[in-house]
Order: C-alpha cells, then sequence, then structure tokens
C-alpha cells in the first residue's frame, strides 16, 4: 500500500507529479479553472478531480495521509503592484488572498498526518507569519514550518523561490549541480506535431524582425511590480545560464533562434516530463505551466514527507480503513 495525497488548487498537476514521482498517490484533487482541471485528470486518470471553486466545497470524502495544494499567490506576489498595502488585509479582505484560509478549512476537516502549502515568499510577510500560525494551530497543527525553498537547488531548469508552509522542516538536501537551459531542452524536435503543447506560435512578421534584434538577456517587454521595479517578458534565454522564472504570462524567446519558445520547452524548464500533457487554449497551457510547483522541487518535498513517514512507522490511512 502506498500513501495517499489530495491536491487542493491543483492547477495542471505540478505538485501531483512530483508526489507521484517519489511513490505517493494521489486520490482527490480540486481546481476551479476547467481548462487546468482537465489537465490534472489527463495526467493523473486514477484520482478525482473536481472542477470545483474550493469555497463552495463543503468537505472532500478522503482521508489522506498528506494534504498539499498552492492557493493562488495574486494577493502576496511583490509582482502584483496593485496587491492590498496591509499584509493582514491581502489574507483576511483580498478575495484571492482568503484562499489560503480555505486551505486552512480543509486541512482542518481532512486531518492529514503532513500537510505542505505552497505560495510565494511573501505570504509570510511582516505580521502573516504569525496570522498563519494561529489560523493552523485552530485547524490542529500547532508546530508550522515556513520553509523558503528554490527550485534551482532542486533540480530545475529555472529559478523560483517559493515558500512551503508544512508541519514539517523540508528541503534538507539541496544539489550542487544546476541544470541550465541548454541541456533542459536538449533533445526536443522542432516544434511541430512530434509531441503534445510542442506546438509553434504563430507571428507576424514585424514581431519575427523585432525578436531577431534581442540579444541573450534582453527582452521585448517590461512591467512593473508591486515596487515599482521593471520585470523583463519575451527575454531571450541564455543556453549556459539557469532560465528566469517561469509565469504564467511568462514568454520567452529561444536562445539561438528567432521564435518564442513553446509551451512545452516552458514545461522543460519547470523540469516537467514530455508525458505530462496541459489541456486547453495555449495562454491556459503556459498558465499551467507557469503556476506549477516544479515537479523536481515537489518531488524533493515528497521524499522528505516520504521519509517522515516512514521513520515514524506510519502505516498509509488506505490500509488501516482496509
Amino acid at each position: 500500500m502506498t500513501y495517499t495525497v489530495v491536491d487542493l488548487f491543483c492547477g495542471g498537476g505540478g505538485f501531483s507529479r512530483g508526489f507521484t514521482q517519489a511513490g505517493f498517490r494521489v486520490t482527490h484533487a480540486v481546481e476551479v479553472e476547467k481548462p487546468h482541471a482537465e489537465a490534472h485528470h489527463l495526467n493523473f486518470p486514477e484520482a478525482l478531480t473536481l472542477n470545483a471553486d474550493i469555497r463552495q466545497v463543503a468537505s472532500l470524502d478522503a482521508a489522506p495521509d498528506v494534504l498539499i495544494g498552492g492557493p493562488p499567490c495574486e494577493a502576496y506576489t511583490g509582482a502584483n503592484a496593485k496587491r492590498h498595502p496591509d499584509p493582514l488585509g491581502r489574507l483576511y479582505e483580498d478575495p484571492h488572498g482568503r484562499l489560503v484560509l480555505e486551505y486552512i478549512r480543509l486541512l482542518g476537516q481532512l486531518k492529514p498526518r503532513v500537510f505542505v502549502m505552497e505560495n510565494v515568499p511573501g505570504v509570510a510577510d511582516g505580521p502573516l507569519a504569525e496570522a498563519l500560525r494561529k489560523e493552523f494551530a485552530a485547524a490542529g497543527f500547532s508546530h508550522v514550518w515556513f520553509n523558503r525553498l528554490r527550485a534551482e537547488d532542486f533540480g530545475t531548469p529555472s529559478r523560483r523561490e517559493r515558500m512551503f508552509v508544512s508541519n514539517l522542516p523540508l528541503g534538507g538536501k539541496p544539489q550542487k549541480r544546476k541544470i541550465k537551459v541548454e541541456e533542459a531542452l536538449e533533445g526536443l524536435p522542432p516544434p511541430g506535431d512530434a509531441l503534445p503543447n510542442h506546438e509553434p506560435l504563430a507571428l507576424t512578421p514585424e514581431k519575427q524582425a523585432k525578436i531577431a534584434r534581442v540579444p541573450p538577456g534582453g527582452s521585448l517587454y517590461q512591467y512593473k511590480s508591486a515596487g515599482g521595479r521593471g520585470l523583463a517578458n519575451w527575454a531571450r534565454l541564455y543556453l549556459d545560464q539557469l532560465a528566469p522564472p517561469v509565469m504564467g504570462r511568462s514568454r520567452f524567446i529561444h536562445p539561438v533562434e528567432n521564435r518564442p519558445l513553446t509551451v512545452r520547452e516552458n514545461a522543460r524548464l519547470m523540469g516537467f516530463p514530455d508525458e505530462h500533457v496541459f489541456a486547453g487554449g495555449r495562454d491556459s497551457q503556459f498558465d499551467q505551466v507557469g503556476e506549477a510547483v516544479p515537479p523536481p522541487l515537489a518531488c524533493a518535498i515528497a521524499r522528505d514527507v516520504l521519509s517522515f513517514l516512514d521513520a515514524t512507522g506510519a502505516r498509509p490511512r488506505s490500509a488501516l480503513q482496509g
């Protein structure tokens, strides 16, 4: 018997992918976006994936060993120039920020042995850390760790810093070797029909000409973060470096070809295996990739969880019920 997992805000399945790679079995998942839920179902057909607003999910008929999930980060990220100025307002007043409380609500109902909630580091800014400790304690978890991890330290070919709130310390075995863009994209055929989600993006001649003039490290566009800092989009990658953070709005220019990366190439930069498919329209597919927990990082976390469960002599709850 294997340990079971419920994945809230499952998106296209990056968190689930990492846990299944470590030997867990995903039994249930919840996702509000229809294409994202479809992608999760396609990749994990044995799980019951609910396409539903979590605020309308009163309960789940599940008894998982582990609860995972990544509530939306819009309310907490510094890239959002319109986020609430008061950190506590982000948690208690912002409709998207309050979804963290929905995760905690279901955590209190399901009472798994382990929980892992992913978000941006800003979810613990200022008084938020203490507020979250109180909320998790009310749900039955008085010991909480705020694990700030970098995806590139665990085999992801792109930079990504995230907070993993858990009742366990996580990320104890980072690796020194970094996987660069050239290695991540190695072996892919030209864009076309050979792989799912690897179709080329149509470009106007004008945009094609603009792309051709972008040097490595340069970009076509800039947008402003909450602090007024300019953030690049349509940036040309370096072959011998890590990719920048992959986000739903991210479009990267190929390091040596004058074209944007495909969804599949973006997925490679997040550590997704090629058999993992994404559903819906092109923009939704990019969102599913960019909003995911990178599978290599998720797998490293899952191995920490597995070590804890095995060390404590835990038996899978499905076995106990049987």
